[in-house]
């Protein structure tokens, strides 16, 4: 298992990994595929100024880790919002833990100051794996999503670098 800085060139894969939770599970409140140009543009956005890190088994990617701005206001610019996945089937294993802690440390390396996960309700899963790495619940916003023809809740969990 290797890990690596994403380049555009990994947008495909990244899309394999994405669109079956955004198909088929609550976890992320995106309700479209995302298309393989459109998540090329995301990963450029992202890596002008911020981490996008992929897990690769034998050359293969199998998760990716980045981080976005929190906010806009420049007072804001040492807070990041950090998302991670694995492809489906790969939970369980450690890989996660081990992806997240490297974007984690990237962003200590960088000097940012605050990391927050938005976890959508519920996931447990996701949930040990940001208490694991130390992060805290500090909100939970209630009935902020709406798909699968449910309400859904968001908790914020907070790691300070």
């Amino acid at each position: 298992m290797t890990i690596r800085s994403a380049t555009v060139e990994d947008a495909a894969r990244i899309c394999a990994i994405y669109n079956p939770y955004v198909q088929g599970t609550t976890v992320t409140f995106e309700e479209e595929p995302v298309a393989e140009a459109e998540m090329r543009r995301r990963i450029q956005d992202v890596t002008i100024y911020l981490p996008w890190l992929v897990l690769e088994d034998e050359g293969e990617i199998v998760g990716y880790a980045y981080a976005t701005k929190w906010r806009a206001r420049s007072a804001y610019r040492f807070s990041v919002e950090s998302t991670v996945y694995l492809e489906q089937g790969r939970t369980g294993a450690g890989l996660g833990t081990r992806l997240y802690g490297e974007l984690v440390a990237e962003l200590r390396r960088r000097g940012l100051r605050t990391v927050i996960g938005g976890v959508a309700q519920p996931n447990p899963a996701s949930v040990r794996l940001h208490e694991k790495l130390g992060f805290r619940k500090v909100a939970l916003f209630e009935k902020v999503g709406y798909k699968f023809g449910q309400w859904l809740d968001v908790g914020y969990w907070q790691l300070h670098l």
